[in-house]
C-alpha cells in the first residue's frame, strides 16, 4: 500500500490517493470526519480552525461503502482559500522567512523569493489528508481488533510522568480533558502555560504518546534496514511538520538504565501457550519486529514557528534585516498532533500488516491471519 497527498494550505482543496488497499473493507465517511474533527479541536488552536469545518468526500475506490481494491481518492475542500491553479490571485509578496520554518530552506532550494510558494505546501494543513488516510487504515485494523489511543505527555516545560496501563485507561482519563492530558493536575499547569504564551504572542511545543493494542507479533523485519518496523514508524513521525523527537517505548529512560533493570523479562503464559511480559520498555518492538505487546510511540514537536512578536530575519527581496513574517497560526498544537500521530501509526501498521498477510481482499487476509496465529500459538 502507498499513498500520496496533494494540495496547498489556502488552495481550493486537499487531496489524497491510496493505492494497494484491499478489497472488501467497509469504510464510513463519518468515521473519517470524526478523526478530522478531533484534529481541529484542542486548547491552543488558532483562528483557522474556527473557519474550517473539514469533511471528507470519498470520490473513488468504494461501492456501497465497501472498498473495491482500486485506488481510493479523497477530497477535503478548504473554506478559506485564496490561491488558484488557473487564475491569478492578488496576494502580496511574502519575502521574509520565519526562523524554524521551511521558508528559507525551501526558497533557496526552489529559487523563489516569494515564500508563499513554499509555505502553502509545507504547511501542517497537509496533515488533514494524512488523517483521512489514517482513518481508512484504522477502520481496516479494527477488523483485527487493533485499536489506538493517544494522550498529551507535556506542554513546554510542563511534563507528566504518569503512565497508562492500557488504551482503556487512556480513553477514560482523556475523555473530558481540554488538552488530552492523562494527568489532570499537570493539565491545569499546561493550560496556564498556553494562556501565558498566547498573551505574550508566543508559542509552545509539546510531547504526545500514542498506543496501538492488539498488534500481532511478526510485523516488520530485521533483514533490511528499511523493513524494520521501528525505523518506519520513526520516519513517518519525523515527516510530520514541527516534529523533532521520536521515542519507542521508554525511549531515553530506557537507554539511560542498566539492562538488568530495564529489559522486558519473558514469562510463559498459563494455562494457554504463549508468552507474557510484565513491562514494555521496548514499546512492543524488538529487532525491528512487533512482539505482541502494545506499540508505544512518543513524539515531540517544537513550538510553532510563527510568532506574534516576530524574530529577526532577512528580506530576500532586499537582503536587508527585517522582522520575520507574521502569518495566522496556533499557540500550541499538541492536541492536534496526537491525532496526526495516531493516524500515521495506523498507516505504518496497515502497510506492514498487508505485507505480512496479503493485500488483495479482506477475506484472504483474515484467512492468512487466522492461520498465522494458530501456527505461533
Amino acid at each position: 500500500m502507498r499513498f500520496l497527498t496533494a494540495g496547498e494550505s489556502h488552495g481550493k482543496a486537499l487531496v489524497a490517493i491510496i493505492e494497494g488497499f484491499p478489497k472488501g473493507v467497509k469504510i464510513e465517511e463519518s468515521f473519517i470526519n470524526n478523526e478530522l474533527k478531533r484534529r481541529m479541536q484542542g486548547y491552543g488552536r488558532g483562528k483557522r480552525m474556527s473557519i474550517e469545518s473539514d469533511r471528507v468526500d470519498i470520490v473513488s475506490g468504494l461501492r456501497n461503502k465497501v472498498t473495491l481494491g482500486s485506488p481510493i481518492a479523497m477530497i477535503v475542500e478548504n473554506k478559506d482559500y485564496s490561491i488558484f491553479a488557473q487564475e491569478k490571485d492578488t496576494l502580496p509578496l511574502i519575502s521574509t522567512p520565519r526562523p524554524a520554518h521551511a521558508d528559507l530552506a525551501g526558497s533557496l532550494k526552489y529559487g523563489d523569493i516569494d515564500i508563499r510558494n513554499i509555505l502553502e505546501r509545507s504547511s501542517a494543513r497537509e496533515t488533514v489528508m494524512r488523517v483521512c488516510v489514517g482513518a481508512v487504515c484504522k477502520q481496516f485494523l479494527l477488523n483485527f481488533n487493533i485499536q489506538m489511543a493517544s494522550f498529551v505527555v507535556g506542554v513546554g516545560k510542563v511534563r507528566s510522568k504518569l503512565r497508562p496501563r492500557s488504551i482503556k485507561d487512556i480513553l477514560k482519563k482523556t475523555k473530558k480533558s481540554k488538552l488530552s492530558f492523562f494527568d489532570h493536575t499537570k493539565e491545569l499547569l499546561a493550560i496556564k502555560e498556553i494562556d501565558k504564551a498566547r498573551k505574550e504572542a508566543d508559542t509552545l511545543g509539546g510531547i504526545v504518546e500514542a498506543w496501538a493494542e492488539g498488534v500481532p507479533p511478526g510485523l516488520g523485519s530485521f533483514m533490511h534496514l528499511d523493513r524494520r518496523l521501528d525505523a518506519q514508524i520513526a520516519g513517518y513521525m519525523m515527516s510530520i511538520p514541527s516534529v523533532k523527537t521520536v521515542e519507542i517505548g521508554s525511549g531515553l529512560e530506557y537507554v539511560q538504565s542498566r539492562g538488568s533493570f530495564s529489559h522486558d523479562k519473558i514469562y510463559p503464559k498459563k494455562p494457554s501457550l504463549g508468552f507474557i511480559r510484565k513491562t514494555n520498555n521496548c514499546g512492543g518492538i524488538e529487532g525491528g519486529i512487533s512482539n505482541g505487546e502494545p506499540i508505544v510511540v512518543r513524539v515531540g514537536a517544537k513550538p510553532i514557528p510563527t510568532l506574534g512578536v516576530p524574530l529577526d530575519s532577512v528580506d530576500l527581496a532586499t537582503n536587508r534585516k527585517k522582522k520575520a513574517s507574521v502569518i495566522r497560526s496556533d499557540t500550541c498544537v499538541v492536541v492536534a498532533l496526537r491525532v496526526i500521530v495516531e493516524n500515521m501509526l495506523a498507516i505504518v501498521l496497515t502497510e506492514n500488516f498487508l505485507e505480512k498477510f496479503g493485500s488483495d481482499s479482506l477475506q484472504e487476509i483474515k484467512r492468512n491471519y487466522t492461520s498465522y496465529l494458530k501456527s505461533i500459538s
